[in-house]
């Protein structure tokens, strides 16, 4: 009995002594660097992309990146970043060349986007959104924009405050998240004309998935119909004051989800933030006043189709 007991405490001993070390290891290293991959891209710019990229990035990068006090996308904490993540502040994009990406090459900007790894070979945390299914038409409709002389991008000449990554990101981003691939093909743009489609595309390329599913950790950033609860709710993003706020359940469960909800219901409710005369949406969701009512519409079309999962979640 001594005998066993004694080897109880041993491989106790050994397990949290392996434990402790891989945590420093994870905590003195912090988020990996990889060689970043390479993109010979070159943005071709026009009026028509330039509109298109400002509408991409007012719901892509703007609410995380867009500071009150500058007007411009130089970067700010993230008041909605989980706090198991840390203290996540985002970076200025602006075109200025020292602080901002005015020295990217388009090439790099495509890289960062799609794999997200920035070109000294630093990997973006999971807060980051990464745009692996975005079509190249609307890439270049974005770098257009971040190009372009639009009020938003012209540069400020200050660095955002660096990231604080808790232990929890680092841990996952050395073993969870990894850089993902480029594409090896052309990524064409949806067929506006099939609604499902559309709105499928709209759904993971606005990055709807992510808060709607049940968990930041779980979710699958290549194949995001395989995230954990898949757009039944229940993550937990910040709001203005710190608290965490359940992400509704957006699935066709007539109960507990928007089953019920006529596409007329579920646009206003997207587009304007109003359901039944009153206030719908609550930070860090916020009114998609940019789409059309038909892309709202074909949202809503592709979430009729997906898999219904029963999950209440009480409103607050």
């Amino acid at each position: 009995m001594k005998k066993l007991f004694r080897f109880l405490v041993i491989t106790i001993g050994v397990t949290v002594g392996v434990a402790a070390a891989a945590a420093a290891f994870v905590y003195v290293r912090g988020v990996p660097t990889y060689e970043p991959e390479k993109s010979n891209f070159v943005h071709v710019s026009s009026p028509a992309s330039i509109e298109r990229g400002r509408k991409l990035s007012s719901m892509l990068c703007a609410n995380c990146h867009l500071d009150d006090q500058t007007g411009k996308l130089s970067g700010k904490r993230m008041l909605d970043a989980p706090p198991e993540f840390g203290i996540a502040n985002s970076a200025n994009i602006t075109r200025d060349e020292e602080f901002g990406i005015g020295n990217y090459t388009d090439g790099e900007l495509v890289v960062l986007l799609r794999t997200g790894v920035k070109r000294n070979g630093q990997y973006a945390p999971p807060y980051m959104a990464k745009l692996p299914h975005l079509s190249d038409e609307d890439m270049n409709a974005i770098i257009s924009f971040l190009r372009s002389d639009d009020p938003w991008v012209q540069a400020v000449h200050t660095p955002a405050p660096p990231c604080e990554p808790s232990l929890l990101t680092k841990f996952l981003c050395n073993t969870a998240f990894k850089p993902l691939p480029m594409p090896k093909q052309s990524i064409a743009s949806p067929d506006t004309s099939n609604r499902v489609e559309l709105g499928r595309y709209l759904a993971h390329n606005l990055d709807c998935y992510a808060c709607h599913s049940g968990d930041f950790t779980k979710m699958d950033i290549l194949r995001p119909e395989n995230s954990f609860r898949y757009f039944g709710g229940g993550n937990l993003p910040l709001n203005f004051e710190g608290k965490p706020v359940m992400t509704s359940n957006i699935t066709p469960d007539k109960e507990t989800g928007i089953g019920l909800w006529s596409e007329d219901t579920f646009v206003r409710a997207l587009k304007y933030g109003i359901l039944d005369g009153q206030d719908a949406l609550r930070y860090p969701m916020v009114p998609y006043v940019q789409l059309s009512d038909y892309e709202a519409g074909a949202i809503y079309a592709y979430l009729m189709t997906i898999p219904p999962i029963h999950n209440s979640i009480p409103r607050n």
